[in-house]
């Protein structure tokens, strides 16, 4: 039996990751993989303050062999010094990942990071704890105003 031809378009995964590859090539990075797996790579505490901005590889010369390359890594400000003091662990963690001395440097660029986990909004109120705390308010003549009340009052209780 053959296989049908397609007749649409390449998916959306394969464009974007011939358009990333390139995009990330020019920063020096072979693959995403040391983007994407950063904190398992140098562990969370590391990644928490740290993220590698590009690769810098040097220029043969001749026919010697190429000397390792430069990671240029992304640290925040106040952690600047503690990440300059774990280079050596960062060096010894990134090359097991590449698997042989790819990396012989690290070069640090004090910036916020770009990655940042966005708070969690707080789970709403419980209907039925505010509902109980609207109908003990009787003194509260505004039903807007008492019910914007049970719900902080829920909120409060939640937590």
């Amino acid at each position: 039996m053959t296989k049908p031809s397609r007749s649409f378009p390449r998916p959306l995964s394969e464009l974007l990751s011939s358009t990333l590859s390139d995009a990330l090539k020019s920063q020096g990075f072979a693959s995403a993989e040391i983007l994407a797996r950063w904190p398992d790579i140098v562990g969370t505490e590391i990644a928490a303050h740290s993220e590698p901005l590009k690769i810098n590889w040097p220029r043969p010369q001749g026919d010697e062999d190429p000397d390792p390359a430069t990671l240029v890594l992304r640290v925040e400000g106040p952690a600047a010094l503690e990440i300059q003091h774990l280079s050596a662990v960062i060096l010894e963690r990134v090359n097991r990942f590449f698997g042989w001395q790819a990396i012989g440097r690290i070069a640090l660029r004090q910036a916020p990071l770009r990655r940042r986990d966005k708070p969690q909004a707080p789970p709403p109120p419980d209907p039925a704890v505010a509902a109980r705390l609207a109908e003990v308010m009787t003194e509260v003549h505004d039903p807007g105003l008492r019910q914007a009340l049970a719900r902080l009052g829920a909120a409060i209780k939640q937590k």
